[in-house]
Protein backbone atom coordinates (compact mmCIF):
# COMPACT_ATOMS: atom_id res chain seq x y z
CA UNK A 1 0.00 0.00 0.00
CA UNK A 2 1.65 3.27 -1.06
CA UNK A 3 2.30 6.09 0.69
CA UNK A 4 1.08 9.64 -1.31
CA UNK A 5 4.85 11.28 -1.57
CA UNK A 6 4.11 14.74 -0.81
CA UNK A 7 1.39 13.42 2.35
CA UNK A 8 2.65 14.91 5.74
CA UNK A 9 3.30 12.08 8.08
CA UNK A 10 5.60 13.77 10.89
CA UNK A 11 5.15 14.79 14.44
CA UNK A 12 4.24 10.79 15.45
CA UNK A 13 4.84 9.85 19.25
CA UNK A 14 6.67 7.03 17.75
CA UNK A 15 9.84 5.90 19.36
CA UNK A 16 13.35 3.88 18.63
CA UNK A 17 14.45 1.68 21.09
CA UNK A 18 16.90 -1.09 22.02
CA UNK A 19 20.60 -2.16 21.19
CA UNK A 20 20.99 -5.87 22.69
CA UNK A 21 21.13 -8.62 20.06
CA UNK A 22 18.45 -11.30 21.29
CA UNK A 23 19.15 -14.41 18.48
CA UNK A 24 22.74 -15.09 19.27
CA UNK A 25 25.35 -15.27 17.27
CA UNK A 26 23.64 -17.11 14.30
CA UNK A 27 20.36 -15.33 14.41
CA UNK A 28 17.18 -16.88 14.63
CA UNK A 29 16.64 -19.41 11.60
CA UNK A 30 14.89 -22.71 10.83
CA UNK A 31 11.29 -23.88 11.12
CA UNK A 32 11.62 -24.36 14.85
CA UNK A 33 13.13 -21.16 16.00
CA UNK A 34 10.14 -19.40 13.12
CA UNK A 35 7.78 -21.40 15.00
CA UNK A 36 8.69 -20.20 18.22
CA UNK A 37 8.74 -16.23 16.48
CA UNK A 38 5.24 -16.52 15.41
CA UNK A 39 4.13 -18.27 18.73
CA UNK A 40 5.08 -15.06 20.18
CA UNK A 41 3.60 -13.06 17.43
CA UNK A 42 0.14 -10.98 18.04
CA UNK A 43 0.28 -12.57 21.84
CA UNK A 44 2.72 -10.10 24.05
CA UNK A 45 4.38 -13.00 25.34
CA UNK A 46 7.73 -14.04 25.66
CA UNK A 47 9.17 -17.31 24.29
CA UNK A 48 12.60 -16.28 22.85
CA UNK A 49 14.80 -17.96 26.15
CA UNK A 50 13.86 -21.26 23.92
CA UNK A 51 15.99 -20.21 20.90
CA UNK A 52 18.76 -19.80 23.33
CA UNK A 53 21.52 -17.47 23.42
CA UNK A 54 21.15 -13.57 23.33
CA UNK A 55 20.31 -10.77 25.81
CA UNK A 56 18.20 -8.50 26.41
CA UNK A 57 18.89 -4.60 26.80
CA UNK A 58 16.93 -1.96 28.28
CA UNK A 59 17.26 1.59 26.62
CA UNK A 60 15.07 3.72 28.43
CA UNK A 61 11.95 5.45 27.20
CA UNK A 62 13.44 5.53 23.93
CA UNK A 63 14.60 7.78 21.01
CA UNK A 64 12.28 9.66 19.23
CA UNK A 65 11.83 9.03 15.49
CA UNK A 66 12.26 12.56 13.64
CA UNK A 67 13.61 11.39 9.79
CA UNK A 68 10.17 10.25 9.10
CA UNK A 69 8.08 13.58 7.87
CA UNK A 70 6.68 12.89 4.43
CA UNK A 71 5.17 10.02 2.70
CA UNK A 72 8.20 9.80 0.35
CA UNK A 73 9.80 8.59 3.68
CA UNK A 74 7.59 5.86 3.93
CA UNK A 75 7.33 4.63 0.91
CA UNK A 76 11.47 4.19 1.08
CA UNK A 77 11.66 2.74 4.79
CA UNK A 78 10.32 0.14 6.63
CA UNK A 79 10.93 2.03 10.14
CA UNK A 80 8.98 4.84 8.40
CA UNK A 81 6.60 3.30 6.72
CA UNK A 82 5.13 1.63 10.22
CA UNK A 83 5.43 5.17 12.33
CA UNK A 84 3.13 6.63 9.04
CA UNK A 85 1.06 3.61 9.32
CA UNK A 86 0.67 4.28 12.98
CA UNK A 87 0.20 7.77 12.52
CA UNK A 88 -3.43 7.01 10.09
CA UNK A 89 -4.35 3.99 12.09
CA UNK A 90 -4.53 6.53 14.93
CA UNK A 91 -6.75 8.88 12.70
CA UNK A 92 -9.22 6.22 11.37
CA UNK A 93 -9.85 4.87 15.48
CA UNK A 94 -9.84 8.36 16.76
CA UNK A 95 -12.58 9.26 13.56
CA UNK A 96 -14.74 5.54 14.87
CA UNK A 97 -14.34 5.35 18.39
CA UNK A 98 -15.38 7.94 20.70
CA UNK A 99 -12.51 8.26 23.69
CA UNK A 100 -9.98 6.50 22.06
CA UNK A 101 -6.15 7.37 22.86
CA UNK A 102 -3.13 5.94 20.71
CA UNK A 103 -0.53 3.45 22.01
CA UNK A 104 2.75 4.06 22.13
CA UNK A 105 4.68 2.88 19.28
CA UNK A 106 8.14 1.62 19.65
CA UNK A 107 10.37 0.52 16.84
CA UNK A 108 12.82 -2.00 18.25
CA UNK A 109 16.59 -2.46 17.38
CA UNK A 110 17.93 -5.35 18.71
CA UNK A 111 15.81 -6.33 21.58
CA UNK A 112 14.40 -3.98 24.69
CA UNK A 113 12.43 -5.01 28.07
CA UNK A 114 8.73 -4.67 28.34
CA UNK A 115 6.52 -5.02 31.23
CA UNK A 116 4.86 -8.12 28.70
CA UNK A 117 8.96 -9.55 28.08
CA UNK A 118 11.91 -9.49 26.00
CA UNK A 119 10.64 -6.92 22.45
CA UNK A 120 12.81 -8.37 19.98
CA UNK A 121 13.12 -10.16 16.48
CA UNK A 122 13.17 -13.58 18.47
CA UNK A 123 9.32 -12.48 20.10
CA UNK A 124 7.96 -10.67 16.45
CA UNK A 125 5.48 -7.82 17.47
CA UNK A 126 3.04 -7.81 20.28
CA UNK A 127 0.77 -5.19 21.54
CA UNK A 128 1.67 -5.06 25.73
CA UNK A 129 -1.21 -3.93 27.45
CA UNK A 130 0.04 -3.05 30.59
CA UNK A 131 1.91 -0.48 28.81
CA UNK A 132 -0.38 0.00 26.14
CA UNK A 133 2.09 -0.04 23.94
CA UNK A 134 2.84 -1.42 20.32
CA UNK A 135 6.58 -3.15 20.02
CA UNK A 136 7.57 -3.91 16.18
CA UNK A 137 11.40 -5.23 14.68
CA UNK A 138 10.84 -4.09 11.20
CA UNK A 139 13.42 -7.41 10.68
CA UNK A 140 10.17 -9.78 11.22
CA UNK A 141 9.00 -9.04 8.28
CA UNK A 142 12.55 -10.78 6.13
CA UNK A 143 11.53 -13.24 8.37
CA UNK A 144 8.43 -14.10 7.34
CA UNK A 145 9.58 -14.10 3.65
CA UNK A 146 12.58 -15.80 4.07
CA UNK A 147 10.98 -19.04 6.10
CA UNK A 148 7.77 -19.46 5.57
CA UNK A 149 7.21 -17.21 2.15
CA UNK A 150 4.99 -14.89 2.81
CA UNK A 151 5.33 -11.95 0.57
CA UNK A 152 5.93 -9.70 3.39
CA UNK A 153 5.42 -6.53 1.07
CA UNK A 154 3.98 -2.92 2.36
CA UNK A 155 0.26 -4.02 2.75
CA UNK A 156 1.03 -6.92 4.80
CA UNK A 157 3.39 -5.08 7.31
CA UNK A 158 0.81 -2.00 7.72
CA UNK A 159 -1.93 -5.15 8.27
CA UNK A 160 0.59 -6.65 11.28
CA UNK A 161 0.23 -3.24 12.06
CA UNK A 162 -3.05 -2.80 12.10
CA UNK A 163 -3.84 -6.04 13.87
CA UNK A 164 -1.50 -5.21 17.12
CA UNK A 165 -3.52 -1.42 16.78
CA UNK A 166 -6.62 -3.80 16.97
CA UNK A 167 -5.34 -5.07 20.41
CA UNK A 168 -4.73 -1.82 21.70
CA UNK A 169 -8.86 -1.29 20.85
CA UNK A 170 -9.77 -4.32 22.29
CA UNK A 171 -8.09 -2.95 25.32
CA UNK A 172 -9.72 0.54 25.52
CA UNK A 173 -13.26 -1.16 24.98
CA UNK A 174 -12.89 -3.85 27.62
CA UNK A 175 -12.35 -7.56 25.54
CA UNK A 176 -9.46 -8.78 27.65
CA UNK A 177 -11.61 -8.13 30.55
CA UNK A 178 -14.79 -9.33 29.52
CA UNK A 179 -13.25 -12.28 27.36
CA UNK A 180 -9.92 -13.50 29.40
CA UNK A 181 -7.71 -15.86 28.75
CA UNK A 182 -10.03 -19.68 28.75
CA UNK A 183 -7.06 -21.81 27.15
CA UNK A 184 -6.74 -22.83 23.44
CA UNK A 185 -8.89 -24.26 21.47
CA UNK A 186 -10.44 -23.58 17.83
CA UNK A 187 -13.66 -21.76 20.45
CA UNK A 188 -11.48 -19.97 22.71
CA UNK A 189 -11.61 -16.75 23.71
CA UNK A 190 -7.72 -16.32 22.88
CA UNK A 191 -8.57 -17.20 18.78
CA UNK A 192 -12.04 -14.95 19.32
CA UNK A 193 -10.15 -12.11 20.36
CA UNK A 194 -7.51 -12.76 17.46
CA UNK A 195 -9.74 -13.41 14.67
CA UNK A 196 -11.61 -9.54 15.65
CA UNK A 197 -8.08 -7.99 15.84
CA UNK A 198 -7.64 -9.10 12.07
CA UNK A 199 -11.40 -7.51 11.11
CA UNK A 200 -10.55 -5.10 12.47
CA UNK A 201 -7.00 -4.24 10.48
CA UNK A 202 -9.25 -5.25 7.44
CA UNK A 203 -11.57 -2.48 8.23
CA UNK A 204 -9.06 0.33 8.66
CA UNK A 205 -7.19 -1.01 4.95
CA UNK A 206 -10.40 0.22 3.89
CA UNK A 207 -10.73 3.30 4.89
CA UNK A 208 -7.34 3.97 4.87
CA UNK A 209 -6.99 5.75 1.88
CA UNK A 210 -9.50 8.28 2.62
CA UNK A 211 -7.86 9.74 5.90
CA UNK A 212 -6.35 12.91 5.52
CA UNK A 213 -3.62 15.04 6.67
CA UNK A 214 -3.40 18.52 8.06
CA UNK A 215 -3.46 19.82 4.38
CA UNK A 216 -5.84 17.56 2.94
CA UNK A 217 -3.98 15.44 1.32
CA UNK A 218 -4.70 11.96 1.52
CA UNK A 219 -2.20 9.18 3.68
CA UNK A 220 -2.47 6.21 1.42
CA UNK A 221 -3.49 5.65 -2.17
CA UNK A 222 -6.03 2.84 -2.45
CA UNK A 223 -5.12 -0.75 -2.45
CA UNK A 224 -4.47 -2.82 -5.67
CA UNK A 225 -5.66 -6.03 -5.92
CA UNK A 226 -1.87 -7.02 -5.69
CA UNK A 227 -1.54 -5.86 -2.42
CA UNK A 228 -5.04 -6.78 -0.78
CA UNK A 229 -3.80 -10.38 -1.86
CA UNK A 230 -0.29 -9.73 0.07
CA UNK A 231 -2.35 -8.36 3.12
CA UNK A 232 -4.33 -12.22 2.72
CA UNK A 233 -1.43 -13.85 2.62
CA UNK A 234 0.08 -13.01 5.69
CA UNK A 235 -3.04 -13.56 7.05
CA UNK A 236 -2.99 -17.19 6.27
CA UNK A 237 1.08 -17.66 6.89
CA UNK A 238 0.21 -16.59 10.59
CA UNK A 239 -2.83 -18.86 10.61
CA UNK A 240 -2.03 -21.87 13.24
CA UNK A 241 -2.87 -24.78 10.98
CA UNK A 242 0.11 -23.86 8.66
CA UNK A 243 2.36 -22.61 11.85
CA UNK A 244 1.48 -26.46 12.68
CA UNK A 245 1.97 -27.88 9.63
CA UNK A 246 4.98 -25.48 8.56
CA UNK A 247 6.92 -26.56 11.88
CA UNK A 248 6.71 -30.42 11.25
CA UNK A 249 3.50 -31.10 13.04
CA UNK A 250 -0.34 -32.03 12.47
CA UNK A 251 -3.44 -29.77 12.50
CA UNK A 252 -4.45 -29.65 16.00
CA UNK A 253 -7.19 -27.26 16.60
CA UNK A 254 -7.46 -27.57 20.01
CA UNK A 255 -3.59 -26.13 20.34
CA UNK A 256 -5.42 -23.41 18.32
CA UNK A 257 -4.55 -20.05 19.87
CA UNK A 258 -5.08 -17.30 16.96
CA UNK A 259 -7.17 -19.17 14.46
CA UNK A 260 -6.52 -21.27 10.69
CA UNK A 261 -5.44 -19.30 7.88
CA UNK A 262 -8.95 -19.55 6.39
CA UNK A 263 -10.38 -18.12 9.11
CA UNK A 264 -7.70 -15.19 9.79
CA UNK A 265 -8.09 -14.32 5.53
CA UNK A 266 -12.13 -14.44 5.95
CA UNK A 267 -12.20 -11.85 9.00
CA UNK A 268 -10.10 -9.48 7.69
CA UNK A 269 -11.93 -9.99 4.52
CA UNK A 270 -15.14 -9.15 6.68
CA UNK A 271 -13.75 -6.65 8.06
CA UNK A 272 -12.52 -4.61 4.80
CA UNK A 273 -16.26 -5.55 3.37
CA UNK A 274 -18.39 -4.39 6.54
CA UNK A 275 -15.89 -2.13 8.31
CA UNK A 276 -15.06 -3.01 11.82
CA UNK A 277 -18.95 -2.90 12.86
CA UNK A 278 -18.94 -6.32 11.87
CA UNK A 279 -15.82 -7.33 13.69
CA UNK A 280 -17.79 -8.88 16.97
CA UNK A 281 -16.16 -12.54 16.73
CA UNK A 282 -17.66 -13.05 20.02
CA UNK A 283 -21.06 -12.95 18.81
CA UNK A 284 -20.67 -15.79 16.54
CA UNK A 285 -21.42 -19.76 17.21
CA UNK A 286 -17.95 -21.90 17.17
CA UNK A 287 -19.51 -23.24 14.04
CA UNK A 288 -19.54 -19.79 12.19
CA UNK A 289 -16.37 -18.68 13.83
Amino acid sequence: MTFNDNAQVGGTTAKRRGGGIAAGAGGVAGLGAIAILLLNLFTGGDFSGLLGGGSSTESGSGEAITDCQTGADANRDDDCRLVAGAAVVDKYWTDTLQGYRPPQLIIVEGSTNTACGTASNATGPFYCPPEETVYIDPTFFGLLREQFGASGGDLAQLYVLAHEYGHHVQQLIGVFDQYPNNGSGPDSNGVRTELQADCFAGAWVASASSQLDANGVAFLKPPTEAEIADALNAAAVVGDDHIQQSSGGNINPEAWTHGSSEQRQRWFATGYQQGASACDTFAVSGSSL
